[in-house]
Formats: C-alpha cells, structure tokens, sequence
C-alpha cells in the first residue's frame, strides 16, 4: 500500500496543502492513504504522522515530497528510518528513494540521516532570523504581535448574540457556536465587554 503525508506549519487559512497532495497523488497515493496535517515539524507527536506510523505494514511506502514535511527533527528521522528498516518499508521523500525491503546501504541512510541534518539547521535559521526581525522592530518603537482587543475592535456577530447571553437564554458554550468563536475569545470578549 501507497501512503502519503502532507504537512504544512500553519492551518489551511494560512498555507495552501493542494500542492503537496497533488504530488503525493501522481506518485500513487489516494485520498483514503494521504494523511494531512497543520503542525510544526519539529513537534514530535503529531496526530496524523502518529496514525499513519500506527497503520503501516510491512512492505508498504510512505511517501511525503520532502524530509521536512515529514519531520524537522534529526533524532525523530532516525525513528522513522528505524522503523522504516523494521518493517522493511520503502520511502520516497521528493526525489530521494529509500528502499528498506532489503538491508538498507549506509551510504543512502548517511545521506537521509544529512538531509534531516540540514532540514533542522533550516528551521533553526528561521526561527532565527524571525526573532532577529523582532528585535529589530521592537527597536524601532513597533508594536509586535496581535493588537490589544478593545470594546470597539470586537466582532458585530458577538454583540448580536450578547443579549441573548446576558439574559440567560445561552451559555458561553452555544454563545460561542453561534459567533463560530472560540470559547476562550468569547471568554475574552466577555471580560471586556463586562469589565
């Protein structure tokens, strides 16, 4: 069996997945064998990369169209070439094949093992240079982050259905479904609004 894993850092809103899926589909994976994910990849226990390692059996093939959309961490790439070799599985990340049906040459694993290198050194230099550009921006006198939540920048949909919260009519749970918010934004509107 044929299965893929598509990850990207941020949800759907934010990063588009369809490029990746595409991929995984013209090399044989399906929609019912693509696992799809929006987690960082140097988090070590995702849901979906878990599931799809709890699914695979012996001879099946993963395939994910580069090492750092399956992992950003050195030591979790080895697990996975592990248990790769365990189950005699076949990886595919990109353009690079690693056939484990049979002994797995060091020279490729070696390779592998500087890919997942070189993916977390990349991570590494962004979270980086993105502090950096923090700092300097902070240096500047800018604002950084989310700007405060005040009375006036809050939703229209929230004090539609505040009345109803106020008189007792709905919880914070069903006034939290009916705006689509969050409970913890509702939570915050709420401490606001009341003071």
């Amino acid at each position: 069996m044929i299965y893929g894993y598509a990850r990207c850092s941020t949800n759907e809103k934010l990063q588009d997945i369809n490029r990746q899926v595409r991929e995984l589909k013209q090399q044989g994976a399906t929609d019912a064998t693509i696992y799809l994910e929006y987690e960082s990849g140097t988090k070590i226990n995702r849901t979906e990369l878990n599931k799809l390692l709890n699914t695979i059996k012996t001879g099946d093939t993963i395939i994910a169209t580069e090492v750092s959309r399956i992992t950003r961490s050195t030591k979790q790439l080895c697990e996975i070439i592990e248990l790769a070799k365990d189950k005699h599985l076949k990886l595919v990340l990109g353009s690079f094949v690693v056939d484990c049906s049979s002994e797995l040459d060091p020279m490729t694993e070696g390779m592998l093992k500087m890919m997942g290198v070189f993916s977390e050194i990349e991570r590494n230099m962004i979270s980086q240079r993105v502090k950096s550009g923090m700092e300097n921006a902070k240096a500047k006198g800018k604002t950084i982050g989310r700007p405060p939540t005040t009375a006036d920048n809050i939703p229209n949909v929230f004090y539609k259905h505040y009345p109803k919260y106020k008189n007792g009519e709905i919880n914070k749970m069903e006034f939290s479904r009916l705006c689509n918010l969050s409970y913890p934004t509702i939570y915050k509107y709420l401490s606001i609004v009341e003071g």
